[in-house]
């Protein structure tokens, strides 16, 4: 066994990235049937013995930031499925190396649990908007909850949390017209929106490069009729480039698929079960459960993660953007003999 691990060693991969954001999903049950995510009705959930504990995962954020992760997201699945969640937002708000404490969630719970989470210590939050007309959002999700997800939108808005940011996944032919609306509406609610461009990873079994909306093509047409868009520099390893209008709005767009950002990413994607995921078009994870459960050795804990990080060259959007045959990441069948490949367990 190695020896003691210095506290606070902040390690970096071999391209040089470092250690610095974990997601981290909570449950991979959803309450919607999002097309690009998970389109069909009926999954194989894990085994609830298997989903980590708040111990464990509480046990796990100390562990990596002792590497250097400062920033922490609580995924899903849809997080606020988990019960008594405030519980653990607290319990990782008061670690003292986590400095930014965040959740991204579809909004279907968040109207009556937005004020507890804030109270808990939830910094900011991210909301899955997709469409603001109810027939599209029923089409794309499957369920008729839009009015419970602008209710939760409107009530994040009233709590305090220090940002809150809307994700709008921008498909070709199915709400691309919506990118003013869109805007608007975050802009109404005190909201920052970001554009996503429609990607090939885990549900997405019927996903085309036709189908993208690039981020060149959003600022056009967002230019045309707002005017001139500024591009504001520093983003960093932030997954959005930020853009502001003549009046000083922001809106970020994730280019994931025409300009991936692997040379900046520092993110790495704890399952609900205690997979670890360096990339998120990773193909397989990193069993942490074992070295999470009671009594286990912490300094092997350590040296895992480590070693994992350390070894680490992912940079799968890069090399998939070169690709002239590119299609979807998985098909259906390949997506049901692993369960882990899905978005919705990786925690997207």
């Amino acid at each position: 066994m190695p020896s003691e691990i210095p506290a606070q060693s902040v390690i970096h991969d071999l391209l040089g990235r470092p250690l610095g954001s974990l997601r981290v999903s909570v449950i991979d049950r959803c309450d919607l049937r999002c097309r690009y995510c998970m389109p069909e009705e009926d999954y194989d959930w894990l085994p609830k013995e298997g989903i980590l504990s708040f111990d464990e995962i509480e046990r796990a954020v100390r562990a990596f930031c002792q590497f250097g992760v400062r920033s922490v997201r609580l995924t899903g699945g849809e997080p606020l499925l988990r019960g008594d969640l405030p519980e653990l937002v607290a319990r990782l708000a008061g670690l003292p190396l986590v400095e930014d404490l965040a959740m991204t969630t579809n909004a279907t719970q968040l109207a009556r649990q937005a004020e507890e989470l804030r109270r808990a210590g939830l910094q900011r939050v991210t909301i899955s908007l997709d469409s603001l007309k109810a027939e599209r959002f029923e089409a794309l999700t499957g369920r008729d909850t839009h009015a419970k997800v602008l209710a939760g939108i409107r009530q994040a808005a009233t709590v305090g949390f220090d940002a809150i940011k809307l994700n709008s996944v921008v498909m070709r032919g199915f709400n691309d017209d919506e990118l003013v609306d869109l805007l608007e509406f975050a802009r109404e609610v005190g909201a920052e929106v970001r554009f996503i461009e429609y990607m090939d990873v885990g549900g997405a079994t019927h996903w085309s490069q036709g189908e993208v909306v690039s981020q060149h093509e959003i600022l056009t047409r967002l230019a045309a009729h707002y005017g001139p868009i500024e591009r504001e520099t520093g983003q960093g390893a932030a997954p959005a480039a930020r853009f502001r209008l003549e009046d000083g709005t922001r809106f970020g767009i994730v280019s994931s698929v025409t300009e991936p950002f692997c040379g900046a990413c520092d993110r790495s994607r704890l399952t609900a079960d205690g997979l670890w995921y360096l990339c998120l078009y990773a193909q397989q994870g990193i069993d942490l459960k074992p070295l999470l459960r009671e009594g286990a050795d912490r300094q092997a804990l350590l040296e895992r993660i480590r070693v994992g990080w350390t070894g680490r060259t992912d940079r799968s959007a890069e090399e998939r953007a070169g690709d002239p045959e590119r299609g979807a990441l998985f098909q259906v069948e390949e997506l049901q003999a692993d369960p882990h490949r899905e978005m919705h367990t990786r925690g997207g």
